[in-house]
């Protein structure tokens, strides 16, 4: 086992005032409450106000650009300038672990499209929940290969359609090939592992051992592995010294404790003890960020919570999620425009003052679907340049 690495309340007018200050430039103070030890240290930026800067992450690449988990969506992401992209990994009927956000693939591939694939429909409970559609199990990978990526927000972001059926969908061999080719970090999810489980489609140890071969090892390899539930990576702990981060949502449980009748939530992981529980098998928590800065039922911002220090303190990074561009996505303080035109909430609001309050308060990390505004307003706000890559 690794070593331990050394609600919502009315906004008042104290509150209000913090806020205020939280969005204003950064002192030159800025640095040093966060872990003192920092994984994947080669992607980890000194910041010129003192400290390290935080990491932006690619969230299924540059996904506010252009349909998530395929390569042109990474390396779109790269050439923003992240420092990560993140590939949600599931596993193909021949075991080969690919990129897309589910295991059910009607609404980020063009299955529906593909007569010879009619009968692969079906329901199947994913975590407790009845799901119709196709599943990636059900397909080897050859077949996978077949299908064409589609936008899995049309509403949202009716120009990525313009890229529909463009993109194969990738596996993570070729997702490490492209980070390794453009010096960049991965950040895989391993998303319904006691799932897979149940099936015979073990995500672990294909991960594993793909990242093995690919010469990532040890903890300052520019790697993170995340999910949503403990056991497996409590799993991981013992098969790997990468980086490992305890994804945290606002409400629920880790399904792997629903599976085996513990009555644990999220909130519980995200106590003292609970985070230092969480210090003895990873390195950090991904979280979402209303656990930071809650919101209330009218979407607009709370006092910030002690989230990032409690973290801190258990000697854990803190990565936010998700960041994106869109009204649609942002708190009711940061929706810029008139909020009767039809395209309201697909415009662009305030995301940059989103970015500094959460940069004011300390977090390592972003998941951002507009990588490259995050890149912008980091440099901004905290004196950073533009990641310089090795030569090829």
């Amino acid at each position: 086992m690794k070593a331990t690495r050394s609600r919502l309340i009315p906004l008042s007018a104290m509150a209000l005032s913090l806020l205020l200050a939280l969005v204003a430039p950064v002192p030159s103070a800025w640095s040093s409450n966060g872990p003192s030890a920092r994984p994947a240290g080669n992607f980890q930026q000194a910041s010129a106000k003192g400290g390290q800067a935080p990491i932006v992450i690619g969230h299924r690449g540059a996904s506010g650009y252009r349909p998530e988990h395929t390569l042109a969506s990474y390396k779109l992401a790269i050439d923003l300038g992240a420092d990560f992209i993140e590939p949600d990994l599931v596993s193909t009927k021949d075991h080969v672990l690919v990129a897309r956000h589910e295991n059910e693939i009607s609404t980020t591939t063009n299955v529906a499209d593909h007569p010879e694939f009619a009968d692969r429909r079906t329901t199947k409970v994913i975590d407790g929940i009845e799901v119709n559609g196709w599943f990636t199990e059900d397909f080897t990978l050859a077949e996978l290969e077949t299908l064409r990526a589609i936008e899995r927000l049309p509403d949202s972001r009716p120009a990525n359609t313009a890229f529909d059926g463009l993109y194969k969908i990738p596996t993570l061999q070729q997702v490490i090939d492209l980070a390794k080719r453009e010096h960049v970090g991965i950040y895989p999810e391993t998303k319904h592992p006691t799932y897979f489980d149940s099936v015979g489609l073990s995500l672990e140890e294909p991960l594993v051992r793909t990242l093995r071969a690919n010469g990532y090892r040890g903890g300052q390899a520019p790697v993170y592995i995340q999910s949503f539930e403990v056991a497996n990576l409590k799993d991981l702990n013992s098969m790997t010294g990468l980086p490992l981060v305890q994804l945290v949502d606002e409400i629920g449980q880790p399904y792997d404790f629903a599976a085996s009748g513990d009555p644990r939530t999220y909130a519980d992981l995200i106590t003292r003890k609970g985070l230092m529980d969480i210090a003895h098998y990873a390195e950090g928590i991904g979280v979402n960020k209303t656990l930071i800065v809650p919101w209330d039922e009218q979407n607009r911002l709370e006092a910030p919570t002690q989230l990032v220090q409690r973290a801190h303190k258990a000697h854990l990074l803190v990565h936010a999620w998700t960041f994106r561009n869109e009204n649609e996505f942002l708190p009711a303080d940061f929706q810029r425009g008139n909020p009767s035109s039809p395209v309201f909430l697909q415009a662009y609001g305030d995301a940059p003052a989103e970015y500094r309050l959460f940069f004011r308060l300390g977090v390592d990390g972003v998941f951002s679907d507009n990588p490259d505004t995050a890149v912008a307003v980091r440099a901004a706000f905290l004196g950073t340049r533009s990641r310089e890559r090795p030569a090829a």
